[in-house]
């Protein structure tokens, strides 16, 4: 992957003779607090060396001896590479104490990045005092407008329910048209039976699939599964869609699968997420696979930075003004 350290985003030379350039630089010493996977200590390690920072990581004690043996390894291959050992760093202490000191170490860390479930990234925004970026709470949403082609929805829905619904960019909720539901949710539901996902609709789904089907509730709509459990509701038009996902989602991915170009464009206008789709999975929504390389996360906010975050996204700007004795 390219170097940003030292890239030049924008220059200008002002009326005066001043030139003004703006270069990328790191962020500094960012802290990262996350849950189990020991992939993320190697992704997050080699991100922030990569972007010229330093990382202090805090992983969970579920994975505590995977993560403390490659942070030796890689805390070895930095010092043969001739830098500090401590450009790395892993807390050893997995207490809560310990990640609420870190969340409040403002003299220390430059930002703090959550990556783990909601209760988590809730946990991190109350307590710290270090500027945060938020990453990962996933409530996302595939809407089936009624001129959708009826394989495709069944495919996508399917796709990004079943194939990992685990992660943050799985489906957690269904929307459907009123005019297409009694003909493509049939289909959708014998597809998600092969994987038992459980089934939670609204008053309308139910009177297509059965009275067998959990009668949605509000919380449903609300929750992040991480699980074989999908809700559904049958909506009037693409207003009505756009307001559920107003409402209830958590500005992750969402999808919109049509034949009709004007609400392509209206949903991917109107909807605010950090990635849009029209007509693919939001199983998309990773660094890997919009070319990013590695990520550090999914940022669902809007500063600093949104969606996907490489390398370019732990990092920052600063200017660079040279001038010939100008002065104001």
């Amino acid at each position: 992957l390219d170097d940003p350290i030292g890239s030049i985003d924008s220059g200008i030379v002002r009326p005066n003779g001043l030139r003004i350039n703006k270069m990328r630089v790191p962020l500094g010493v960012i802290g990262i607090i996350y849950e189990s996977r020991p992939n993320v200590t190697v992704d997050a390690a080699t991100l922030c060396l990569k972007s010229g920072n330093v990382s202090i990581l805090r992983g969970g004690k579920e994975a505590f001896n995977s993560n403390k043996c490659l942070m030796n390894i890689m805390r070895e291959a930095v010092v043969k590479a001739g830098f500090p050992a401590d450009t790395i760093s892993l807390v050893e202490d997995t207490s809560r104490d310990v990640a609420t000191d870190l969340m409040r170490a403002s003299d220390y860390l430059d930002v703090l990045i959550p990556r783990g479930g909601t209760g988590l990234i809730k946990a991190v925004l109350k307590n710290a005092t270090v500027p945060v970026i938020e990453t990962g709470a996933g409530n996302c949403h595939i809407y089936i407008d009624e001129s959708a082609d009826h394989r495709m929805a069944v495919d996508i829905i399917d796709n990004a329910k079943t194939s990992r619904p685990s992660v943050c960019n799985a489906a957690e909720t269904l929307l459907v048209h009123k005019g297409i539901a009694k003909a493509v949710l049939p289909d959708i539901k014998a597809r998600l039976d092969k994987h038992n996902v459980e089934i939670r609709g609204c008053a309308k789904t139910r009177e297509i699939l059965g009275d067998d089907i959990i009668c949605a509730t509000d919380d449903d709509y609300a929750e992040e599964f991480h699980d074989y459990i999908l809700a559904i509701k049958v909506v009037d038009d693409i207003e009505e869609a756009i307001s559920h996902i107003r409402k209830y989602g958590t500005k992750h991915s969402e999808a919109i699968v049509t034949n009709d170009y004007n609400n392509s464009v209206k949903f991917q206008m109107q909807v605010d997420a950090a990635a849009v789709y029209v007509n693919a999975s939001i199983r998309y929504t990773d660094g890997g696979e919009f070319g990013l390389g590695a990520e550090i996360g999914i940022s669902t906010q809007k500063l600093h930075a949104r969606g996907p975050m490489g390398l370019r996204e732990l990092t920052t700007v600063k200017f660079l003004v040279n001038g010939e004795g100008q002065i104001r």
